[in-house]
């Protein structure tokens, strides 16, 4: 279907709607488009009901975002053929709806681009929104003629920067196509990222090593490829060079040093996803790295980033470097009358645990001699320190509790004798 300016004016649009014919055409519009709605809730039913996680990718979110406007055009079109065949009428305003359902198609696959290219959040929705409105009102302006007058304003709106003279078409021009091409290079870097992140035959700091450094090639070959588009000289850029070398000795030098220490620490290998780190008496699991620090997530939930400097420059425990398995112990207090084998024998026995090694295994140990109890210590490696120590040591106590008081083993609790010497009578009033 070719769509003509001249057909779709706002005028145009009044003198049909004002017609018979227009109604009709109108109302099988609607029809087309109610259609196009059940069609989209189908394919919803059937792809994505029970596995939301499929939207999460660009295709299959992207399909399911065009089924609507495409499938209504379809009837659209189709009802357009059978207008002009049966009745021999041009289709005025089903020829509108289809170029708004067409447009409804490339915005919703931009909307896709940006949500592919953008990190989740608020700014990426508001973004969406942004572009959609600005998307809609090029429309309105193309269809009601509007277009020219909007072009002749931005054109007649100059200024010079030296002794080249600008307009202020050429500036959006210019943020529009590296807009364009560098959303491209961010939305291919992020497929390739999760593609990337797929491979798990590779190492995953390897992984995160390739991701980064596609995504900084790619969005560097956009920037080279967007300034000859509009006619800027890449020789541009060894000023740009030699201002970003004076920056970095000046106050970025910080940030170069993050930004290289990120990758030392990705290829070195020496802190991984998962490693429990001991960093300034906080303890907790990084749980993502990326160019300029590492996130520590602590047990209590809570996330610090520590700058990838900090991990290079200072001294860093890594509780999983090699193995993750964590020893911790309990200490149980017991009577000077227990039998110290069979206390023994049983902490070892109640330390069979399905998140307890098994190699090495358990131990217990008598520790010291008190003023009332004798102090016993069972000591263990657990082999899941990420999921906390609470839970695990209130079951084991509770064991050890239920098993003390089977074998008629008691812990005792301190015990003070108080005598007063040279006591005095009390006095007693004779009144």
């Amino acid at each position: 279907m070719i769509y003509r300016k001249e057909d779709m004016g706002l005028q145009a649009m009044a003198d049909w709607l004002s017609t018979s014919y227009g109604l009709i055409e109108l109302v099988i519009a609607g029809l087309c488009v109610l259609a196009g709605m059940w069609v989209s809730r189908k394919v919803f039913q059937r792809w994505f009901t029970g596995q939301p996680e499929r939207l999460e990718h660009f295709l299959p979110y992207v399909g399911y975002r065009m089924v609507l406007p495409l499938s209504a055009q379809v009837l659209v079109v189709l009802c357009s053929v059978i207008w002009v065949l049966v009745l021999g009428h041009r289709a005025h305003v089903l020829q509108v709806i289809s170029a708004m359902l067409f447009w409804m198609t490339v915005i919703r696959v931009l909307a896709a681009l940006l949500r592919q290219a953008l990190p989740r959040g608020r700014f990426e929705q508001r973004t969406e929104q942004m572009v959609a409105m600005l998307c809609w009102m090029a429309f309105v302006a193309w269809a009601g003629n509007l277009d020219d007058y909007v072009l002749d304003g931005l054109q007649s709106i100059t200024f010079r920067v030296g002794k080249t003279q600008l307009d202020l078409l050429m500036v959006l021009t210019a943020l529009l196509w590296i807009s364009v091409i560098v959303l491209g290079a961010l939305s291919l870097s992020r497929a390739i990222e999760k593609r990337l992140m797929q491979l798990s035959e590779l190492d995953e700091n390897l992984r995160l090593v390739l991701a980064k450094l596609t995504r900084t090639l790619l969005v560097v070959s956009a920037v080279l490829i967007a300034l000859p588009v509009l006619g800027i000289d890449l020789t541009v850029l060894s000023v740009f060079g030699g201002a970003v070398g004076v920056g970095l000795g000046l106050g970025l030098q910080k940030i170069a040093s993050n930004y290289i220490s990120g990758f030392i620490i990705l290829l070195d290998r020496s802190i991984r996803i998962g490693d429990r780190l001991m960093i300034d008496n906080r303890v907790g699991y990084v749980s993502k790295i990326t160019s300029r620090y590492v996130v520590l997530k602590g047990l209590d939930g809570s996330e610090a980033l520590v700058p990838n400097d900090t991990l290079i420059a200072n001294t860093v425990i890594n509780q999983s470097y090699s193995d993750k398995k964590i020893w911790t112990s309990i200490s149980v207090t017991v009577a000077y009358d227990t039998d110290l084998d069979m206390a023994l024998g049983l902490l070892r026995g109640i330390a069979r645990h399905p998140r307890i090694a098994v190699d090495p295994a358990p131990n217990a140990y008598l520790v010291n001699f008190g003023d009332s109890s004798i102090t016993l210590e069972l000591g263990y490696w657990v082999l899941d320190p990420e999921n906390g120590f609470l839970g695990l040591k209130s079951e084991l106590l509770l064991a050890i509790w239920r098993c003390f008081k089977e074998n008629g083993i008691t812990m005792p609790y301190p015990q003070r004798e108080v005598r007063i010497v040279n006591a005095r009578e009390p006095v007693v009033d004779s009144d």
